[in-house]
C-alpha cells in the first residue's frame, strides 16, 4: 500500500500542473489523519530490536517504503497553496527521525533519513522558488522549517551528534572498495556527512533569521 501510494504521488507530479493540485487533495485529504497516525506509529517504534538488525529483513523494507512515501509527500507538498498536516509532519515532527538516526538501526535507514532531512533544509514553496530568500517564504513552510531547526539544534545542542556512526563504505564505480592509493576518509561517508552539515547549518541560519531576540540568536 506504502509503494502503491508513493508511485502514484511521484506520476502525479509529472503531469501538467494544472489539475495536479485538485488531484492531490483529492487524493491524500481523506488520508490525512490516517497518514499521521502511520507516522507516530511507525516511527515511535522500538527501532534496537532484531527484527532490524539485517537491512535486508522485511521490517527494514517495509521503513524504506515508508521514507519513499514520507519523500513523495514532501515533493506533493508545493502544490497545495496549505499544505495537508501529513504534507507537514517531516518538519512538525522532525524529533521522530532524528531519534531514529542515532539508534543502531541498518546505516542505509540512516542514510535515507538524513538525505530526506537534507531534502527538508533545502525545500522551498513554489513562489520562493527562484528566490531562494528565506524570508519570503509561505507562513506554514516558515513556521514548519522553525520547528524543524529548533528539533535539530535541541539535539546537536546535546550529545546527539556524538552518537552518530557515518561508518557506511563510500561507493565508487564497480565496488565498494577505494582503488588502491586512494584516500578512502577513514571510512566515513562523506555524502552523508556533507547532507549532516548541511543540515545542522541551514538549521542554524534559519534560527538565527528568525529569532526575535538577542539572547535567542546567542
Amino acid at each position: 500500500c506504502l509503494c502503491a501510494l508513493a508511485a502514484i504521488l511521484k506520476e502525479t507530479l509529472k503531469d501538467a500542473p494544472v489539475p495536479r493540485a485538485g488531484f492531490v487533495k483529492k487524493l491524500l485529504a481523506p488520508l490525512d489523519a490516517v497518514l499521521e497516525g502511520f507516522y507516530n506509529a511507525i516511527l515511535l517504534h522500538h527501532f534496537d530490536s532484531q527484527h532490524y538488525t539485517s537491512p535486508y529483513s522485511e521490517a527494514t523494507n517495509n521503513l524504506i517504503s515508508f521514507i519513499d512515501l514520507l519523500e513523495a509527500l514532501l515533493a506533493s507538498r508545493i502544490e497545495l497553496e496549505l499544505p495537508l498536516r501529513c504534507q507537514r509532519i517531516l518538519f512538525l515532527k522532525a524529533s521522530y527521525i532524528l531519534n531514529i538516526i542515532s539508534s543502531s538501526i541498518p546505516y542505509v535507514i540512516k542514510k535515507k533519513f538524513i538525505l530526506l532531512l537534507k531534502k527538508c533544509v533545502l525545500y522551498k514553496s513554489r513562489e520562493d522558488a527562484k528566490s531562494g530568500s528565506l524570508f519570503l517564504q509561505t507562513p506554514s513552510l516558515c513556521e514548519d522549517m522553525l520547528a524543524l531547526s529548533n528539533a535539530v539544534l535541541q539535539v546537536v545542542d546535546l550529545t546527539w551528534l556524538n552518537q552518530l556512526t557515518l561508518s557506511g563504505k563510500s561507493s565508487y564505480f564497480g565496488s565498494s572498495e577505494a582503488a588502491p592509493g586512494h584516500d578512502s576518509h577513514g571510512g566515513s561517508d562523506q555524502t552523508v556527512l556533507r547532507a549532516l552539515s548541511l543540515v545542522v547549518l541551514k538549521a542554524l541560519e534559519f534560527k538565527v533569521h528568525n529569532s526575535a531576540t538577542e539572547a535567542e540568536i546567542k
